[in-house]
Parts: structure tokens; C-alpha cells; sequence
């Protein structure tokens, strides 16, 4: 009787294990996606350390790379050695931060309408768009950019703009689509600029004592019927980090800049044990790799 029972205890056992399976898959794929997309990787070196960090937890992220900056080539070897990490071209026609300036990468008079007098990307938004710009300027300078990305040797997913100005115009946005087409790339949202249908929260305006609490409860209320993307700037609050400071944003408090505050807090906030514990329990990391392979659109 005992050798009879076996085999049909054995069968028993193997079926409610693939049940379990089953519905472990069912369950996780109910599970609420969410987009971590970090900006700026390859502006600074601070910038550059603390997305390894993130990086080497290997959770699922998006990084959007700043080709046009001088420190874009550590950035590249960092990202090589992270397959968790998607990588996207921050297109980049500003330049914000006071004494720290960088310009277009196919020089100031190959698109002299993108540059202020001393040769370097306006400081933002309303400077760009009240100057002369010219749409044929934003499409070399922008197409320079997406070539140095992909000459690069990192596999590249996805695109966004900086500061949102590839997207400000109806003009600007019909070029960057058009770009996208032509090099086979995804869009990331901007605000009602959506692409995937994405629901969007921008963590840098919130104040640095918020930040975290108001990323971990963002994280409770999920939209579980479509891309959660959560864009975060971050960086190690060193010396480099401490002495810049925006032109027009986040002025200073009691004299002191407050960006390296707030990307230290936002770096924070990710690697905190109350987030890294979600993880995987209260939603799925996705990245635009897999999210563009899943909707067949590009």
C-alpha cells in the first residue's frame, strides 16, 4: 500500500507546487509597475557615484544620461557594468547651474541660436524660449547628442528632455518624436507629454524633510492599471555637490545652496530599508527596455 501511495503523493505534491508557481506569477504580475527614471547621470561625478550605489543593489532602474556634459564618459563605464540599469539620453539644451556651465557638443557656432554670448546652453526654459532659436539648430545639436550615445557602447532604450525643453513647443515635440523614429527609441513622459501612459511624480520640488515621506506613501497609492513613473535626481552631498547652485531654482537657505541637500535626500530615501523592502512586495521595478517590448511601441 505504502509503494501505491508514493507515486500519487509524489504527483500530489509536484501539482501543488506548480499551483503555487502559478499563482506567485499571477500575483506578481498584479502587482502595481513602477518606473524609478534617475536624471542627470553624467552631469558630475557626485552624480555619477550615487547612481552606482543604486545600482549595486540591483534593483531595476532607468538611468537618463547627460551626453552633452563633461562627466558623461564615467557614467557610460558605471552603466556598463549594470544590466538592472536601462539607459536613456537625457537630451540636454540648458544649462542651469551658476559658475558650472556646459554648451552644445557640436560647438557654439554650429548652432549659434542654442548659446548665450559666452557660448553656452541658456540657463533655462524662459531664456530659450525667448531667444532666436532655430528648430534646424535643435535638431543637429540634438542629433549629436543621440550619436555620441549610441557610438558609446551602451545599449539605449529610451529618451527625455531635459528640463523638458524638447517638448516645450508643438514644434520641439514633433522634431523629438521624429528623432525617436528615426532611432528607434522610446519617449519618457513629461508631464501631460505622455507616451506610454505613464502617471508621473516628480520628486525635486517636494522640501528635502518631505521627500521621503512622501515617496514611500506615493508608493502606497499606486495606479495598478498603468506605469507608476517616479523621476528622482540624486547625488552624494560632497564637496562638488555643495558649492553648486541653480540659477533659478532652489535658492539658497541661511546662505547655504540646497541641490546637494536635496539629490542626498532623494539617494536616501532609495536605498532606505522601509523602500528596498517594498520592493518586489508592494510593486514590480520595471524598466523602459521592458515596458517598450511589452507595448510594441516605440
Amino acid at each position: 500500500m505504502k509503494n501505491q501511495l508514493m507515486p500519487q503523493t509524489r504527483k500530489f505534491l509536484w501539482l501543488f507546487a506548480i499551483m503555487l508557481m502559478a499563482v506567485g506569477k499571477v500575483s506578481a504580475q498584479n502587482k502595481p509597475e513602477v518606473l524609478l527614471r534617475f536624471d542627470d547621470i553624467g552631469m558630475n561625478h557626485a552624480v555619477n557615484t550615487a547612481m552606482e550605489e543604486v545600482c549595486k543593489t540591483g534593483i531595476s532602474v532607468n538611468a537618463t544620461v547627460m551626453f552633452a556634459c563633461p562627466w558623461y564618459p564615467e557614467a557610460v563605464e558605471i552603466l556598463k557594468k549594470y544590466p538592472n540599469a536601462a539607459v536613456g539620453i537625457h537630451l540636454t539644451l540648458t544649462s542651469e547651474w551658476r559658475y558650472y556651465r556646459w554648451g552644445p557638443i557640436t560647438g557654439p557656432s554650429a548652432v549659434p541660436s542654442l548659446v548665450d554670448s559666452l557660448g553656452y546652453f541658456f540657463k533655462n526654459e524662459d531664456e530659450f524660449l525667448k531667444s532666436e532659436w532655430s528648430l534646424a539648430d535643435v535638431e543637429k545639436e540634438l542629433t549629436a547628442q543621440i550619436e555620441r550615445a549610441l557610438q558609446s557602447g551602451l545599449t539605449i532604450s529610451f529618451m527625455d528632455p531635459h528640463m523638458g525643453i524638447s517638448l516645450v513647443t508643438p514644434e520641439l515635440r514633433e522634431l523629438t518624436q521624429k528623432l525617436a523614429s528615426k532611432y528607434n527609441l522610446g519617449i519618457s513622459t513629461l508631464g501631460s507629454n505622455t507616451y506610454y501612459n505613464e502617471s508621473y511624480k516628480d520628486m525635486w520640488a517636494i522640501p528635502v524633510e518631505k521627500k521621503k515621506e512622501v515617496f514611500l506613501k506615493h508608493l502606497h497609492n499606486l495606479n495598478p492599471d498603468q506605469p507608476n513613473l517616479v523621476i528622482l535626481h540624486i547625488a552624494h552631498r560632497d564637496p562638488e555637490m555643495e558649492v553648486l547652485e541653480m540659477h533659478s531654482l532652489l535658492k539658497r537657505q541661511n546662505g547655504v545652496p540646497m541641490a546637494g541637500q536635496h539629490r542626498q535626500a532623494e539617494l536616501d530615501m532609495v536605498l532606505s530599508p522601509e523602500f528596498q523592502h517594498m520592493v518586489g512586495k508592494n510593486f514590480r521595478l520595471i524598466t523602459y527596455d521592458v515596458l517598450i517590448k511589452k507595448t510594441g511601441n516605440k
